[in-house]
């Protein structure tokens, strides 16, 4: 498989700094400009440090993804709470590479980012709003309701509806 990885865009680079989970297949990769690879895979994106490391963000954590005039920006989630099943999270300021040869890199990351979003639901508060997004989380089963209030917008309240909707989906399940 590792040929027709390579041959088909898959494959990791050369001196790749990360060390991929059993069964984490690479997919397609794109060197940066100034250093390290991006390398999408079928668990998430690996992208690189400043410090010549690299980290995986799974699918369910990337809250935005953008390619346009040579550059790649990533936004990425964070948990920061729960609310009973409901992920509480926020979004970290967004990174962003050069990439001068991106193959299929912007691609294999839309159609990965899209197919983790099973259902999204905006609900408005008095103070601003959140969206409501079930995301299938890479190698597990099931889904996973996730909360991304608005900044600004009160987090006890949406934790408070948070909880609740997650209730509302367990009943609906027994």
């Amino acid at each position: 498989m590792g040929l027709l990885n390579r041959f088909f865009g898959g494959g990791l680079p050369p001196g790749f700094p990360g060390k991929l989970a059993e069964g984490e297949d690479p997919v397609a990769a794109a060197a940066v400009e100034g250093g390290g690879h991006l390398v999408v895979t079928s668990l998430g994106l690996w992208i690189p440090s400043g410090d010549g490391t690299t980290r995986r963000v799974g699918w369910h954590l990337v809250g935005k993804a953008t390619w346009g005039e040579g550059v790649f920006a990533l936004t990425e989630s964070e948990e920061t709470g729960r609310a009973g099943a409901v992920a509480v999270l926020a979004d970290r300021e967004p990174v962003r590479f050069r990439l001068p040869q991106p193959g299929k890199v912007p691609q294999q990351v839309r159609l990965r980012v899209d197919g983790s979003v099973r259902g999204r639901h905006r609900h408005e508060f008095p103070e601003g709003g959140a969206w409501f997004v079930q995301r299938k989380v890479p190698g597990r089963d099931g889904v996973e309701l996730q909360v991304r209030p608005d900044p600004g917008t009160d987090p006890a309240l949406v934790e408070a509806v948070a909880a609740e909707v997650a209730e509302k989906l367990a009943n609906r399940g027994e």
